[in-house]
C-alpha cells in the first residue's frame, strides 16, 4: 500500500539479527484486574445504599442532598471506570539504538523535519526558543537530514532577529558539541552546568553570551536597531515589518536562515536547514491557533524538504539527549509495526521542579503512568510536544491515503530542488496563505485537526480512530526537558484551557465515549474518555468540598456512623482509591511528598480551573462569548522563582479562581472547628467521624491557602480583595444552607 514505508528507507532496511526494541508486560496487571473487580463490587454496593436512601427519604432536603451525592458519586465512578483502561495491560519498552547502524547505513537514515512553535516574544522569550532549536540542530544525526522550521505565530521581528543570531552561533556550537560529545546541547543548560572550563569552552561561552545580550537588548527595547543589521539579507528580512504589519494582520514571511549544501560551520561541515515561518494572518480569516500554525508548517515543509519524519516541539522543550532520533528509528524502521505506526511519543519532563512539586506540574499520570497503560493497547495519546510523526499519518488511515489538493504536498513527493529556489519559495508562500485551506480537507481529514483548543489530544485521538497506532518511548535519560509555571495562576490557566478543549471533544460528533469506542474499541475509548471528561470532576470535588461541611455545621449527618457496616464500605472506597493512586505514583518513581502535592492539586483544580472551564464551555455552547486562547508565560520572575523554590504558593494577583478556593478553605476550617468541638463534647461522635475525617483532609490540603491569607506578607500572598470577597460569599452560603438544612 502506498505510503506504508518511510520514503528512502524501505529498500535500505533488511532483516537483522540484532533487536532494535523489546516489550515487557507489567507484572502488576493481574493485581490491577483483581482490585478493579473488588472495587467495582464496592461501587455497586454504594449505589445500592444511595438508591435505598433516596427511596426512604423523609424530607425534601434529605432527598436532594442524597441525590446530589449520588450524582457526584456517579461521576466519580464513571471516571474511575475510564481510568481502568490504563491498568489493564501496561507495558514497558526498551530500545537498542546501538544496533541501528548494524541494520542500515547512516547515509540511508530518513530525513527529519522539526517543528518549533512560538507565539509571543514577551511571554515566550526568543532566547528560550533559540536554545530549543540549537539543541535539536545539534542532534547526533546526519546534519544534511535535519531541517528546523520555526513557526512565529506572533509575527515578531524580534523572534526573527533572534534566529538570525542563532544561525551565526550554530556554526560554532554544532562542531563544538560533536567534538566534545556533550549531552546538554542547549547552550543555556550546558553553561549553567558544571562544564569543563577550557579555553575553547570559554570562547564558545563568550560568543554565546554576546549573542544573548544582543537578543535580550532587542527584546527589551522592542525593536531591531540599525546597529544590529550587518548584511543586506538581514536588512531585507527585517524591512518586511512595516507600519501596516500587525500581529493579527500581516503577509506571510518565510526566511531561510541556513541552507544545507550551502552553509558550513567553522569546522567545514554542512549545517542543517533553518527556516523562519510566520504565516499570513487576517482578522477576517480563522487561524485555528496552534493547530493552524502546525498545518502551515506541514505544508511549507512539504514544499521545501518533505521529510518522512516530523518532530513537534514546544518552544521551551529543549532536547536533553542527542541520541533521541536514533531511538525513534528503532521503532520507525521495524517492518512489523511500520505499516500502522503514526507517531512515537516521549514523556513531557521538566527541569526546575521544586522538591515537592507544589503545583503538580510534573503531571506524572498524564505524561508517564497513563501512557504506559495506553501503550499496551493501541498506544499513547499525543501530548503536543516531544513527538515524532510519520508524515504519511496526516493523510488518511493506514490503508486509505487521503491525497492533498496539490501533488507537491503529498507525503510521497520527493523534493529535489534547493529550498531557496524561487519556485520552491513561491509554493511555500502560497500554502502559508490565510485563505489556502478554504474548501480543502485540512483540519478535518488532513493534518492536525481543528475543533478543540487541545489540538494535540484531538489530533492523536482522530489518528487512532482512523486505525493508526502509536508508541510510548520512555528512556532512562529524559529526551526533552521543559519549563514549568512558577505561579499558581499560570498553572491553573493552562489547565482551564485544557478543560475547555477536552469538553469540546467530549461533546462533539467525535465524542470519545461514542465515536471513539466504536472506532478504537472499548478500552481505548474509555482511556480517551478519562481525559475528555476530566473537567466533570469539578462537580464531585465541589460537592464534597462544600455539602458535607455545611451539613456538619447544621448538625445534619449524611454519612454512616462508625458502628454501621456501611462505614467500612465508605472507608474502603476512599482509602482504596487513594492507596492505589499513591502506590502507582511511588512505584513510578515519585515521592510521597510529590504525591501529596499531586492529590492536593487535584482538589485545587476541581475547585478552580475545572469548575471555571466547565462553566465557560457551557456558556460558550449557548452563545455567550468567553475569553479566548492565552499563551502560558515562560518568563521567569526572580522573586517568584525564589518563593517557588521555597515551596510557597504564588497567588499575588486577584482571580475569580482564587475566590472559590478561599471559600472552600474558610468553610472547611470553620466546619472542622465546630465539628471538633461537638465531637470533644461527646455529641454524636459516631455520626461526626466521617464528616470530620473528610473536612480535616481538605483543611490539610488548604494549608497553603491559610498561610497566604493570614501568615504571609510577601507579594505572593492572597490578595485582600480576594479574601474579603470569599469571606462574604462563604458567610452568605452558610446563612442560606443553615436556613435550608435546619
Amino acid at each position: 500500500m502506498e505510503g506504508h514505508h518511510l520514503r528512502g528507507c524501505s529498500t535500505a532496511y533488511s532483516a537483522h539479527a540484532f533487536p532494535l526494541h523489546t516489550l515487557k508486560p507489567s507484572s502488576r496487571a493481574g493485581l490491577n484486574r483483581v482490585f478493579a473487580a473488588v472495587y467495582t463490587c464496592a461501587i455497586l454496593a454504594l449505589f445500592y445504599r444511595h438508591a435505598q436512601t433516596l427511596l426512604y427519604s423523609k424530607t425534601l432536603v434529605s432527598f436532594y442532598v442524597t441525590l446530589t451525592l449520588f450524582i457526584s458519586d456517579l461521576i466519580l465512578a464513571f471516571m474511575w471506570a475510564n481510568g481502568q483502561a490504563f491498568r489493564i495491560r501496561p507495558v514497558y519498552r526498551k530500545e537498542y539504538p546501538e544496533n541501528i547502524e548494524k541494520a542500515m547505513k547512516t547515509s540511508d537514515f530518513p530525513a527529519l523535519d522539526v517543528f518549533i512553535c512560538t507565539a509571543d516574544p514577551w511571554k515566550e522569550p526568543p532566547m528560550r526558543v533559540v536554545n530549543t532549536a540549537l539543541s535539536v540542530m545539534a542532534y547526533d544525526y546526519p546534519t544534511e537530514k535535519i531541517s528546523v522550521y520555526v513557526s512565529d505565530d506572533g509575527g515578531s521581528a524580534l523572534t526573527l532577529f533572534a534566529f538570525m543570531e542563532a544561525a551565526k552561533f550554530a556554526a560554532h556550537w554544532l562542531p563544538f558539541c560533536r567534538k566534545n560529545n556533550i549531552l546538554e546541547r542547549s547552550p543555556d543548560e550546558y553553561f549553567a552546568s558544571n562544564y569543563s572550563r577550557t579555553p575553547e569552552t570559554e570562547k564558545i561561552k563568550m560568543i554565546y553570551e554576546s549573542m544573548k545580550v544582543r537578543v535580550e537588548h532587542v527584546v527589551e527595547t522592542g525593536k531591531v536597531g540599525e546597529e544590529y543589521i550587518t548584511s543586506y539579507q538581514d536588512r531585507h528580512a527585517i524591512s518586511k515589518w512595516t507600519d501596516e504589519f500587525t500581529r493579527q494582520n500581516h503577509p506571510t514571511v518565510i526566511q531561510v536562515l541556513l541552507e544545507q549544501n550551502k552553509d558550513k560551520d567553522v569546522a567545514g561541515h554542512w549545517l542543517p536547514n533553518l527556516v523562519y515561518v510566520s504565516r499570513q494572518k487576517s482578522k477576517t480569516s480563522p487561524h485555528h491557533f496552534k493547530a493552524g500554525a502546525l498545518n502551515v508548517l506541514v505544508r511549507v515543509s512539504a514544499a521545501m524538504t518533505n521529510a518522512p519524519l516530523i518532530l513537534t516541539l514546544d518552544c521551551d522543550m529543549y532536547s536533553n539527549d542527542p541520541e533521541t532520533p536514533i531511538r525513534v528509528l528503532c521503532y520507525a524502521l521495524d517492518p512489523k509495526i511500520q505499516n500502522k505506526l503514526a507517531y512515537i511519543q516521549f514523556p513531557q519532563e521538566f527541569h526546575g521542579l521544586n522538591k515537592s512539586d507544589i503545583y503538580a506540574c510534573e503531571h506524572k499520570h498524564l505524561f508517564k503512568l497513563n501512557p504506559i497503560g495506553f501503550d499496551g493497547l493501541s498506544g499513547p495519546n499525543y501530548v503536543g510536544t516531544g513527538c515524532f510523526f510519520r508524515r504519511r499519518a496526516f493523510f488518511g488511515g493506514p490503508s486509505t491515503l487521503v491525497p492533498p489538493e496539490i501533488k507537491e504536498l503529498s507525503p510521497d513527493c520527493v523534493v529535489n530542488k534547493p529550498i531557496t529556489v524561487q519556485s520552491v519559495l513561491a509554493l511555500a508562500h502560497h500554502v502559508a496563505g490565510c485563505n489556502y485551506e478554504d474548501q480543502t480537507k485540512w483540519g478535518s481529514k488532513i493534518g492536525f485537526r481543528y475543533g478543540s483548543l487541545v489540538e494535540d489530544y484531538y489530533t492523536g485521538f482522530r489518528l487512532q480512530c482512523e486505525g493508526w497506532m502509536s508508541i510510548f518511548c520512555y528512556p532512562e535519560r529524559a529526551a526533552f526537558l521543559g519549563d514549568v509555571p512558577f505561579n499558581l495562576l499560570d498553572a491553573l490557566g493552562q489547565n482551564k484551557r485544557w478543560a475547555i478543549g477536552l469538553l469540546e471533544v467530549a461533546f462533539s460528533r467525535y465524542s470519545t465515549i461514542t465515536y471513539g469506542v466504536k472506532a478504537m474499541g472499548l478500552l481505548m475509548g474509555l482511556g480517551y474518555s478519562y481525559y475528555a471528561f476530566w473537567p466533570a470532576l469539578s462537580i464531585p470535588i465541589t460537592t464534597y468540598s462544600f455539602l458535607p461541611q455545611l451539613a456538619l455545621h447544621s448538625g445534619v449527618s449524611i454519612f454512616p456512623k462508625v458502628s454501621e457496616p456501611w462505614f467500612f464500605l465508605y472507608m474502603f472506597l476512599f482509602l482504596g482509591a487513594y492507596g492505589q493512586d499513591c502506590l502507582e505514583f511511588v512505584l513510578g518513581g515519585g515521592t510521597i511528598q510529590r504525591w501529596w502535592s499531586n492529590q492536593r492539586m487535584w482538589m485545587i483544580r476541581g475547585l478552580s480551573c475545572y469548575l471555571f472551564g466547565l462553566t465557560e464551555f457551557f456558556l460558550k455552547s449557548i452563545g455567550i462569548s468567553t475569553q479566548g486562547f492565552n499563551v502560558t508565560s515562560k518568563v521567569i520572575d526572580d522573586e517568584q522563582s525564589k518563593r517557588y523554590d521555597q515551596g510557597r504558593f504564588e497567588f499575588g494577583v486577584p482571580s475569580p479562581m482564587f475566590v472559590t478556593l478561599t471559600m472552600a478553605a474558610i468553610i472547611n476550617l470553620f466546619s472542622f472547628i465546630c465539628g471538633l468541638i461537638k465531637f470533644l463534647n461527646g455529641s454524636n461522635k459516631e455520626g461526626l467521624f466521617m464528616h470530620l475525617f473528610l473536612t480535616g483532609s481538605i483543611v490539610m490540603n488548604c494549608l497553603p491557602i491559610y498561610q497566604a491569607v493570614a501568615l504571609r506578607s510577601d507579594k505572593g500572598k492572597m490578595p485582600i480583595r480576594t479574601t474579603i470577597t470569599a469571606t462574604f460569599l462563604a458567610s452568605a452560603l452558610y446563612a442560606v444552607s443553615s436556613s435550608i438544612l435546619k
